[in-house]
């Protein structure tokens, strides 16, 4: 299939997850697109965790089975997160959507290979460990790295400022973001 979406949801039993995927596929059906909208389950009850899928295609959709590589995988209860792996065959590019009320992301490759030329994601995280766990203050955190950097890399300034500036655009993310 080309130009096609695949989408699997996780919920429990009773918690809407077959029907969102059911209203998605009706949506996407009303503005001509090709469609699947189908659970998984067994004879499970209510609460026990379920899965769903969608196919969104402009083309005719010729698969029928589960999704087992989807763009999006969409869970509608956190608690699954502990027992099933919601992640499994999630396409390289692919997203998750998790009802949660707290997560935070950073894309540390964007950030380093900007900043270092290379993926060496390790800065960013570290920064973002800090600002989610406010553990120290961002500027005795930017002041001890620099002396770290200065430390470990003393032969190598590029990296020290590379480092230095990756820190820096995960803050100002951080900023732009609102937090």
């Amino acid at each position: 299939m080309s130009n096609h979406t695949e989408i699997r949801w996780h919920g429990r039993g009773g918690q809407g997850a077959k029907t969102a995927a059911l209203l998605l596929a009706d949506v996407a059906f009303k503005t001509g697109q090709y469609v699947q909208g189908f659970p998984e389950y067994g004879p499970e009850r209510m609460g026990a965790p379920i899965t769903a899928y969608n196919r969104i295609s402009e083309d005719k959709i010729r698969i029928h089975s589960n999704i087992y590589t989807p763009d999006y995988v969409v869970v509608v209860d956190e608690t699954l997160l502990d027992s099933v792996d919601v992640t499994a065959g999630l396409k390289k590019d692919g997203a998750i959507i998790i009802n949660t009320p707290k997560v935070y992301t950073v894309d540390a490759r964007h950030i380093s290979v900007k900043t270092l030329g290379k993926n060496f994601p390790n800065s960013p995280m570290l920064a973002a460990v800090v600002a989610v766990s406010n553990v120290m203050p961002r500027d005795t955190f930017i002041r001890e790295m620099r002396a770290s950097y200065q430390h470990k890399f003393a032969k190598k300034p590029e990296v020290i400022d590379g480092n230095m500036e990756a820190l820096d655009l995960f803050y100002r993310k951080l900023q732009q973001m609102g937090i």
